[in-house]
């Protein structure tokens, strides 16, 4: 019951916003009672907690399999991409942002967890784009690494990137491009214009 609990809550949550969406809601979707939720889930702040945590374990998850493909890095970033948005809904109500408005603390752990994983595959992935002679082989990793999660943080910003005024979906694209352009080789970039 647990995890059903948790899978329709992440489909409400990010489908109308963490904010949004009572106890009250996710029972009488459910067809059950408030009281089978708090069995499992001590508030509601547990329960965003719970869907916060399983919607990283899943998307990380999925990341490590795309990386498994041994795609060019290009393209596994473009892939990666696709896979997060559709996880996330496209992220059309930006839960994200209430996330962090309303539940900091758990938004502070998702980003420090965000942070480690993310760092690790960036970093992997600008090797593996060197070595392949698609990425230029002068550019600071580690540096480059943390401008690319910055800049993937900061587009999930609702105030910056007002998704009523821009596509979500458009944002990430364009993002994407304009960080592969900053480091692709003449050889990347033919792969990069290929893809987009």
């Amino acid at each position: 019951m647990e995890t059903k609990i948790v899978k329709k809550a992440t489909d409400m949550y990010l489908t109308l916003g963490f904010k949004s969406v009572t106890m009250d809601d996710i029972a009488n979707e459910m067809g059950i009672s408030k009281k089978t939720i708090y069995q499992h889930f001590e508030n509601k702040n547990d329960l965003v907690e719970a869907v916060t945590m399983n919607l990283f374990d899943t998307i990380s998850c999925g990341i490590d399999e795309i990386m498994k493909l041994d795609k060019n890095p290009i393209e596994e970033l473009f892939v990666i991409k696709d896979f997060v948005l559709k996880n996330l809904k496209n992220e059309s109500t930006s839960p994200i942002y209430q996330l962090q408005k309303y539940y900091p603390q758990i938004h502070k752990t998702l980003m420090s967890r965000q942070f480690e994983k993310m760092g690790d595959c960036v970093v992997d992935n600008l090797k593996k784009g060197i070595e392949q002679n698609l990425f230029r082989d002068d550019i600071n990793v580690e540096l480059i690494a943390r401008f690319y999660f910055a800049g993937m943080t900061s587009i999930k910003d609702a105030e910056l990137f007002n998704p009523i005024q821009f596509n979500t979906k458009d944002v990430q694209e364009t993002y994407l491009e304009y960080h592969l352009r900053g480091i692709c080789t003449a050889k990347g970039v033919g792969i990069l214009e290929q893809l987009t």
